[in-house]
């Protein structure tokens, strides 16, 4: 035990490191307070059925009525309980708090990374700060973008297993490899785990070509076999979750358009326009460098300070506090720091002014092949990141590559050049330490690098506009639009905007003055290091604190202490209103609420209290979006909203602020019998024939389920009568009298994988009806119709995810023992 101590004693203390800068950067968590995050605030209203009936019955229901009339749970909260990443998961979760746990992860699987890479700890410490306190990582944390955080800190550990299987290391390198994609894919974040699947293939493309040019193929095979077994596992392991992805990933907004008659409407996955949203801007892209060159995130904060020429050139016009001014204008004409092209930011991808110093170093001495795939990788990504800002390359991926047109937000794929621009950096470090090149060529390669980055501040700092407008492609509307709101007086308009210019010169310059000072630094220690002025270890210490420091400050910008409130007041996030209290005295389990006092098909607030037609989530069933698109878009379609059962309305009073609650009368309830079907041809007669119709009348079916009516048996329905007994969200129990053989429609979502019917227990077909409802003919008589959600995709899956992870656990115990048995001989 003393031994492995030893051994073992200066990765125990870093880890200990790492867990107490984690306490002390999120150090509100010591005092029970939790990140307020917008993004989880909203999925807990979105889950908030589920988890209703978790707490009843001891787990989820698979299938929820809470938001967009119904959907599956399967990308809102799911249990998985036979996959071995769910435990795994849950204990990081459970022993360290919300976010210091995800941060924790960033540097933990880093280290293990730099480890494998044969970094000193020291050093290996430092390069995981890098990473870990990348500004991207963290401003998804304040956002609430859980899942893509979790998925983001498993990708450093994948690639060391990797490296370690290729070295030589097959069962250590393969069943860590296993573990942590497997846990990558838990984390259910596709878009992550895709682009890292793009870098992977570039990896080990160019490990093929060196394995046939060192005629090393039959090793390469072996670790490619080895890496092949490790992928198999972690997809078994996570069947229930892929299996039930892909299934509702081809009939989700993602998937292929059911109209023809849209042209504005995508075939296939998403439109390139909603996928090119958040682009990066190309020179946006020297953010890495120098953090507020773009302005920093969305907001006015540095335009309302005293001092700021914005501040001044408005309080002439106003002749007081202009803070009031500044903020309806950033509204109105968009006038505030950030002057990139996109939406609206959360922040920029800072890397690190050191780190980038030493990534440019590291292209100019590494000699490992790696540098070659990180290289490779970094531009590939880059360019893709630009997307609509520069198309040439991502609208070849955007139309050919596989499943590339299913993601949105290119900028994302950054994330990956975030763990790739630090493995360089201290891989240029580590070849310092290891003398391959002489002290004149090495400090020779550093002042290039310190001449290229340092220059390059410094030219910001002197010269900022010789290089950058500082202003938007919209600045000239934006001027416009502001001369016609002061009266047609241009000069003062134009001295505003010249302000406004001048602020955002300002604030570059300051963090341009800022990042030539930690390159300063940078330069320093690397140079003392390479003509030995200092120690090895004092060197690696301080390079190590000089990140953390550099990075620190620059992430405390997005989250600080300000986005953590009391557990209470998150709990408590979502008030019912008056209002809300009204319509929850209603004891009817299962109608619907259209709230417009609300933009109600991007909010879920109103799915924290009642079942809504709207809410909240970027994979709603492509049905329904063709419904929210043609029906609900332009105007409120009455028909539509009966046949969902949209029960009550909420309005609000635009010039008091009231709330208002209208009953609808006309709701056409949970399930009724029609007198008559009409056909259509196809999706587009279908939703064209929804657009004036009687629910309770008629039902619109398509021709494709002809054959599971009998025209011939059916009677006009008089005297039927069918009722909802039981509800649970995925089990609806009904009740029925029909003289002869009737249609019946009910106001539930179609979705027919999973949904079963079932006729006094015999499972029985169903169909489509009215675009987005179940129908079914049902025979005379008195009897119980019960719809049940079973879908096979998810309890098949489980058992796949339960052989999965017994064979992972062997796996890596079998790896342990080997490893540990060859130590020993």
């Amino acid at each position: 035990m003393n031994n492995w101590l030893k051994a073992n004693g200066i990765h125990l203390a870093i880890i200990g490191f790492f867990v107490i800068i984690c306490f002390v950067y999120f150090s509100p968590v010591l005092q029970g307070k939790g990140p307020q995050q917008s993004d989880v605030l909203q999925a807990k209203a979105t889950a908030k059925e589920i988890m209703d009936y978790k707490e009843k019955d001891g787990k989820g229901p698979l299938w929820t009525n809470q938001m967009f009339g119904g959907m599956p749970t399967y990308q809102i909260w799911v249990q998985h309980p036979n996959n071995v990443a769910t435990y795994v998961i849950d204990f990081m979760k459970t022993v360290f708090p919300d976010p210091v746990d995800v941060v924790l992860m960033y540097l933990l699987g880093a280290y293990l990374l730099f480890c494998v890479l044969k970094v000193n700890p020291l050093l290996a410490a430092a390069g995981a700060i890098a990473f870990a306190f990348t500004s991207y990582n963290f401003q998804i944390i304040a956002a609430g973008h859980s899942n893509k955080a979790l998925a983001i800190s498993f990708l450093a550990p994948i690639v060391a297993g990797i490296i370690l299987t290729i070295r030589g290391k097959y069962w250590l390198g393969a069943s860590l490899t296993a573990l942590f994609l497997a846990l990558e894919i838990r984390a259910n974040h596709i878009q992550m785990t895709y682009y890292l699947m793009i870098a992977l293939f570039i990896f080990i493309g160019i490990e093929l070509y060196h394995a046939v040019k060192s005629k090393k193929v039959a090793a390469f095979g072996k670790s490619m076999s080895f890496l092949a077994i490790a992928l198999v596992l972690s997809l078994m392991v996570n069947a229930g979750k892929l299996w039930t992805t892909y299934e509702y990933g081809k009939e989700s907004n993602r998937g292929k358009s059911n109209l023809t008659t849209d042209s504005m409407e995508e075939k296939n996955g998403l439109s390139k326009e909603y996928a090119y949203g958040w682009s990066q801007g190309v020179g946006e892209s020297f953010t890495f460098l120098i953090p507020n060159l773009y302005g920093g995130a969305t907001g006015i904060e540095e335009l309302v300070k005293p001092e700021s020429h914005t501040y001044k050139a408005l309080q002439n016009v106003t002749g007081g506090d202009p803070t009031q001014a500044i903020q309806q204008l950033a509204g109105q004409i968009g006038l505030q720091q950030y002057w990139g092209e996109k939406p609206f930011t959360s922040g920029p991808y800072y890397f690190g002014a050191i780190v980038c110093l030493l990534f440019v170093f590291g292209l100019l001495i590494v000699k490992s092949r790696l540098k070659w795939w990180i290289l490779g990788t970094t531009i590939l990504f880059m360019l893709l990141s630009f997307g609509r800002n520069f198309p040439l390359v991502s609208d070849l991926f955007f139309e050919y590559f596989p499943m590339y047109n299913k993601f949105r937000a290119v900028e994302s794929i950054l994330a990956l050049v975030g763990l790739m621009v630090p493995v360089l950096a201290f891989l240029a470090v580590k070849e310092v330490q290891e003398g391959t090149l002489d002290q004149k060529t090495l400090g020779k390669k550093l002042t290039i690098a310190g001449a290229i980055t340092g220059g390059f501040t410094l030219l910001v700092v002197v010269m900022p506009g010789a290089f950058f407008s500082f202003t938007t492609s919209t600045h000239p509307q934006m001027l416009q639009v502001l001369t016609q709101m002061l009266q047609n007086n241009a000069g003062v308009a134009q001295s505003i905007a010249n302000a406004l210019i001048e602020d955002r010169i300002g604030i570059a310059r300051a963090d341009a003055l800022r990042s030539l000072l930690f390159i300063a630094i940078g330069y320093a220690l690397i140079w003392a290091l390479i003509n030995k002025k200092m120690a090895l270890k004092t060197v690696m210490v301080l390079l190590g604190l000089a990140v953390l420091i550099d990075m620190w400050q620059v992430d405390r910008r997005y989250l600080n202490n300000n986005n953590f409130v009391s557990k209470s007041d998150l709990k408590n996030h979502f008030q019912a209103r008056e209002i809300d209290g009204l319509i929850l005295a209603d004891k009817d389990p299962d109608y619907r609420v259209l709230d417009l006092s609300i933009p109600t098909f991007q909010d879920a607030s109103a799915s924290a209290f009642h079942k809504t037609i709207g809410g909240y989530h970027a994979a709603k069933l492509k049905r329904y979006q063709e419904l929210i698109d043609k029906q609900f878009s332009k105007s409120i379609n009455q028909d539509v909203l009966d046949m969902l059962n949209t029960k009550y309305i909420i309005t609000q009073d635009q010039q008091n602020g009231s709330y208002k609650m209208q009953r609808n009368a006309t709701a056409a309830g949970h399930a009724w019998i029609v007198p008559q079907v009409q056909f259509a041809k196809n999706a587009d007669e279908e939703m064209k024939a929804i657009n004036s119709f009687d629910p309770k009348k008629e039902a619109i079916v398509d021709v494709m389920y002809k054959n599971l009516i009998d025209e011939k048996r059916l009677g006009q329905g008089t005297g039927a009568l069918i009722t909802l007994d039981s509800y649970h969200p995925d089990h609806l129990v009904y009740s029925y009298s029909a003289p002869t053989d009737v249609i019946a429609v009910f106001s539930e979502i179609y979705y027919d994988k999973g949904w079963n019917m079932y006729v006094d227990g015999v499972e029985k077909p169903y169909f489509r009806a009215n675009y987005v409802l179940r129908a079914a003919q049902l025979e005379a008589g008195n009897h119980k119709v019960e719809f049940k959600f079973e879908p096979v995709s998810y309890y098949a899956g489980e058992k796949i995810s339960l052989a999965g992870s017994i064979l992972l656990l062997a796996g890596l115990g079998f790896a342990f023992y080997s490893e540990k048995k060859g130590k020993k001989q």
